[in-house]
């Protein structure tokens, strides 16, 4: 194929780029700027999306499939216009932000009610926000493409530092800080098994709407199976909703937080959506151990992003966890 990817040079983006080289496809990257090195053997051409010729560039050029990851509804309406032509496959990654409902477990993404859409273009502030303009962006491509909502993206050179806290925390092994029960529900997809998901969808050209994410599991099984994948010697304390709210742990993602946790009942149904149809259509999920393996050696090898708790923060909490006579449960 002749591949368009608008974007390319970071994370998912370049995981795209990197499959469909390898799998010998002539690749083009096209973005305003790079935010990191392109894939070995893709084109970059440099367009402004935010202006109404930006896409001046790729003029006369003839594509087989594009792929548009943006999040601003003006930007995917100018490339619609610009570049969605018949016989031209057209995938966009979009995100399960867009669905109303987060408190009920096992949703598919072709029943699940959405979020209503951005009346303009806005920036990504609040996971509502975002949502919202991330459905505008899927009415203005129409229904004859691939949607793909990704859930939560893990792995190398993933540039919000989200999953790697936990390959960092437990190789570092002892007493770890773990959120809620081990029984809430952990659901991510790695990168590269969404990248070549992406290539395999242009390459058979499967339209229609999809959850982009692995299937369910427990968090008390994540976290064992990639301490087990770390040879790291952790016991893990599991600490309750109120408490951690109580001493400003932030959920989710950024400072003072601990990463994938979503606070139930509230998040019940964000992270245990049934996926199956995205597995019929192709969609592998390679184990927990091999993300997180891979991606405590791309941290130490590129000093790479971690955000969440420190290692003063976490003990602080657990300090003030044990003070209440609550003891730490070995694994």
């Amino acid at each position: 194929m002749r591949l368009l990817i608008l974007g390319g040079s970071q994370f998912l983006g370049r995981a795209i780029a990197s499959h469909a080289c390898a799998a010998g496809h002539d690749v083009t990257c096209a973005a305003r700027g790079l935010a990191g090195p392109i894939a070995a053997g893709a084109r970059f051409v440099r367009i402004d999306r935010d202006v109404a010729d930006g896409l001046t560039p790729l003029t006369g050029e003839t594509f087989d499939a594009v792929v548009d990851v943006l999040r601003h509804p003006g930007q995917v309406r100018r490339a619609v216009a610009a570049l969605k032509r018949p016989g031209v496959h057209w995938t966009f990654v979009s995100t399960v932000s867009v669905y109303a409902d987060n408190r009920i477990s096992g949703q598919r993404a072709d029943t699940a009610p959405l979020r209503e859409p951005a009346s303009a273009d806005i920036a990504h502030s609040t996971d509502a926000i975002y949502g919202a303009a991330k459905v505008a962006c899927e009415q203005a491509i129409g229904g004859d493409a691939f949607i793909c909502r990704a859930g939560l993206i893990a792995g190398p050179e993933d540039p919000t530092g989200r999953f790697a806290y936990w390959p960092a925390r437990l190789a570092r092994g002892g007493e770890v800080l773990a959120p809620g029960s081990p029984e809430d529900a952990v659901q991510l997809i790695d990168v590269r098994d969404l990248a070549q998901w992406i290539v395999h969808a242009a390459e058979v050209r499967l339209t229609g709407i999809y959850d982009g994410i692995g299937p369910v599991r427990r968090r008390g099984e994540f976290l064992a199976e990639c301490a087990s994948a770390l040879d790291a010697s952790c016991t893990f304390t599991w600490v309750d909703r109120a408490f951690l709210e109580a001493h400003d742990v932030r959920r989710w993602a950024g400072p003072r937080s601990l990463p994938l946790w979503l606070p139930l009942p509230d998040f019940a149904g964000f992270l245990t959506r049934d996926t199956s149809p995205a597995r019929e259509a192709g969609l592998t999920a390679r184990p927990f151990a091999a993300t997180a393996r891979d991606t405590l050696h791309w941290l130490r090898a590129s000093n790479g992003p971690v955000v969440g708790l420190s290692a003063d923060e976490e003990g602080a909490v657990l300090s003030a966890w044990h003070a209440r006579g609550v003891t730490a449960t070995a694994i």
